[in-house]
């Protein structure tokens, strides 16, 4: 399904904060006309109200059989805000959430078992364009419907698909939760400058500099990390010295980070049930 035959049926988000915006705006710049969007949210942004004024449908009557509802609302009114568009649940609307922790069985409950349900988690750096989704299907969905999704999605980054709904909670606790983990290693970073005499100012812009870039090259590159890893590191030089310390089995990082993001996939399990 193509942008313009989303657009011949409407599509439809109940929410529209700071993820729905995202996805909003990436799908209006693509062609998506403002009159095709109808938003369900009571507290809506000046943009969404200068929308409005360009053909947007805000917090109006629903079409009868939109192509998409987008479901971006917070999880913990979602039993409130759902009920709006339980009726557009009929098998020829694709309903398409971005909530935490909000399963394929919790929809079926509330929906029915007609609608074709996609779960998925998009991170905050889809607020640049730069996120990364994983998502999945219920029984209803065929690859048309995955297809459309992962389209509607690329307006905020990559996707992946998984192959089972338990595998959602460590994606919850890696890219979900890993932008946190970023950001503190910048904090750290940072710190760690100040602390050898650098000025606080200028230790954080070295530090988000380095993240950003490294990051950046770590995607853009064909080398694994490993061997951009390797690339860097001189024989007895200062990264080795500093390696040393961060790759040590049992203090350095990667028993760390194991810890971390097991406890993330515990926590994301707990508020999932």
């Amino acid at each position: 399904m193509r942008m313009d035959d989303i657009a011949a049926r409407g599509l439809v988000l109940l929410g529209c904060g700071k993820m729905g915006s995202a996805l909003l705006e990436g799908w209006l710049k693509q062609g998506l006309p403002a009159s095709a969007v109808w938003v369900v949210d009571p507290g809506p942004s000046d943009w969404l109200a200068a929308l409005a004024a360009e053909g947007l449908h805000l917090n109006e009557p629903l079409p009868e059989s939109p192509a998409v509802v987008l479901i971006a609302v917070k999880p913990q009114i979602m039993d409130a805000a759902l009920p709006q568009v339980a009726g557009l649940a009929d098998g020829r609307t694709l309903f398409l959430s971005v909530a935490a922790g909000k399963t394929l069985d919790y929809f079926a409950r509330h929906l029915g078992d007609r609608a074709p349900v996609i779960r998925s988690i998009p991170n905050t750096p889809a607020a640049i364009g730069r996120g990364i989704t994983a998502l999945i299907g219920n029984a209803r969905v065929d690859e048309t419907g995955l297809a459309l999704a992962e389209g509607l999605l690329a307006a905020v980054g990559q996707s992946v698909r998984l192959e089972t709904e338990d595998q959602m909670d460590a994606v919850t606790a890696v890219s979900g939760s890993g932008p946190a983990y970023v950001f503190h290693l910048i904090e750290a970073l940072a710190a760690a400058g100040e602390a050898q005499g650098l000025p606080p100012g200028m230790a954080m812009t070295l530090a988000r500099a380095t993240v950003g870039g490294a990051g950046q090259l770590a995607e853009d590159s064909a080398d694994s990390p490993a061997q951009l890893r390797a690339n860097v590191t001189s024989p007895q030089g200062t990264t080795a010295a500093a390696l040393a310390v961060l790759m040590d089995p049992e203090t350095g990082f990667p028993p760390l980070l194991r810890r971390a993001v097991a406890a993330a996939t515990v926590r994301s399990k707990e508020l999932g049930s």
